[in-house]
């Protein structure tokens, strides 16, 4: 048996609505904000510099508190999720792995995930932890959440700097999805190939991981 951990942001959500949802707070056009995203992205940055850019002085913290305010905050609904998340994790879980998720997002984005009901074991993010990725101290947080031996673990995710590398350096096995800007942007990078997986859907991980 494995424990199999899984990123959130375009591994098993869609990030649409998210910067959708953005666009509009800020109200600027979708796509401008959506061009920004790939700017940064491209330049190897935070992706919420994209706000930045749009408002340098935004205190990000605040405007979260005021979208939850004002009932336009976080969603993540089952239309969010990647198509193959339940088949994917319906086929690993029969086949005896331990599942979780854990990705650098919100304390609200955990509660949203949990109340999608997902066939895991466990949820867990960076906001709840206090520690993001790449800092290796997420890696010692999952390793010591999910008590199980590093090269007992995979993490799978999208972003090879964030996900493969500094889970690789943790003593954890690593599957890399090629999907979404970061997925497909870098794929061919360094930390992309050291992955002990290359995968293009999470279907495909039943198949592979042993």
């Amino acid at each position: 048996m494995l424990t199999i951990a899984f990123d959130v942001g375009e591994t098993i959500v869609r990030d649409d609505r998210y910067w959708a949802s953005w666009a509009d707070w800020l109200d600027v056009p979708r796509h401008t904000l959506s061009a920004l995203v790939g700017a940064v992205v491209a330049q190897g940055r935070d992706n919420a510099d994209a706000l930045r850019l749009l408002q340098p002085d935004i205190d990000l913290d605040a405007e979260y508190a005021a979208r939850e305010a004002a009932g336009r905050g976080e969603r993540i609904e089952e239309d969010d999720l990647y198509p193959d998340v339940r088949p994917a994790l319906i086929a690993l879980r029969a086949a005896g792995h331990r599942l979780v998720i854990a990705g650098n997002q919100t304390e609200r984005a955990a509660e949203l995930l949990r109340a999608l009901r997902l066939p895991v074991d466990a949820v867990a993010t960076s906001g709840e932890w206090g520690v993001a990725k790449p800092d290796p101290g997420f890696f010692a947080r999952l390793i010591e959440f999910t008590q199980a031996p590093p090269d007992h673990i995979v993490y799978v995710g999208d972003h090879p700097a964030n996900d493969v590398g500094p889970a690789k350096a943790a003593g954890l096995r690593t599957a890399h999805i090629r999907r979404g800007p970061w997925g497909h942007l870098w794929a061919g990078t360094p930390d992309a190939a050291a992955a002990d997986w290359q995968i293009s859907t999470l279907t495909e991980l039943a198949a592979i991981v042993t």
